[in-house]
């Protein structure tokens, strides 16, 4: 919720009495990659890659990493480092979960010196969807023309899909994974795609394990799994171990999620005013 601006408050000014609102407006936003952080060292050498991808698309845009835990820079010191101005938090998270409903927002409530409006995780979104049918190509998937039927694709009766990703709680995250499935589901032609978490599993949505077998068991036994991580870390390899086949890579820096982190800015930069003293907008379209 943004607050009521006070025509009182003080204006900010630089050395040459220029008002700093007016010095931002002039340049855009800051980009501030969000990611959760891994153990992993893997992971966030490969965040690095994508934001170098991000820059590549967009020459002369500020591109900048914070991570929620586990790995500096820590959000808060990225914040801190932008000496106020202006930033979009693009988290690098696949869902509405509690990261992005609390965790973010408290993190940019307490750098009130950065105006910060706070974009929409990355999925579901059809660049997404690119992305994971780009990694199952590459893991071994026969490629096709594009949407239609799983014979197109040189796909038979027997074949389905896992979307491995790292489970959440929160209803409306569960949500976006099922919808993320569908939307692969339909890039695939149509081949069942099942969503199975590699932690928080509920009845409604398995372990990877589980998915498997009760694919097997619907006669479906040519399960690829679809790693619906964006970086390498303990649970993409616990999901890349219970495939029986193809196991999809994480998205990583494919090239439809540097686009995707784009849209996501781009989107957020059109959307309302930043609140005054860095309270965060979350867009959510």
């Amino acid at each position: 919720m943004q607050r009521t601006r006070h025509s009182a408050r003080p204006v900010r000014t630089g050395t040459s009495g220029t008002p700093a609102a007016s010095r931002d407006a002039a340049q855009p936003p800051v980009l501030v990659a969000v990611a959760h952080g891994s153990r992993d060292p893997q992971a966030v050498r490969t965040v690095v890659r994508l934001l170098d991808r991000v820059r590549e698309m967009r020459p002369g845009l500020d591109v900048r990493l914070g991570h929620i835990e586990l790995n500096e820079p820590l959000l808060p010191q990225t914040l801190a480092g932008l000496g106020g101005g202006s930033a979009v938090l693009v988290p690098l998270l696949l869902g509405r979960g509690y990261h992005v409903k609390h965790d973010l927002p408290s993190l940019a409530a307490a750098a009130p010196e950065v105006r910060t409006r706070i974009a929409a995780p990355l999925g579901p979104h059809p660049l997404l969807v690119e992305a994971l049918y780009g990694r199952l190509v590459e893991a071994g998937w026969p490629a096709g023309p594009g949407p239609g039927t799983g014979e197109e694709q040189g796909q038979g009766r027997g074949d389905a899909v896992v979307l491995a990703s790292a489970g959440s709680r929160d209803p409306e995250s569960a949500a976006d994974t099922r919808r993320t499935a569908r939307l692969l589901s339909e890039r695939l032609g149509g081949v069942p795609v099942v969503p199975a978490y590699a932690s928080a599993a509920t009845p409604a949505t398995p372990t990877v394990s589980v998915a498997v077998r009760a694919l097997a068991a619907r006669g479906y036994h040519r399960t690829a799994v679809a790693s619906y991580f964006t970086a390498p870390g303990r649970f993409a390899t616990a999901a890349a171990e219970a495939a029986p086949g193809i196991a999809a890579a994480p998205l990583g820096d494919h090239p439809a999620m540097a686009r995707l982190l784009l849209h996501r800015y781009d989107h957020a930069c059109a959307g309302a005013a930043p609140a005054d003293g860095g309270t965060p907008l979350l867009a959510t379209a």
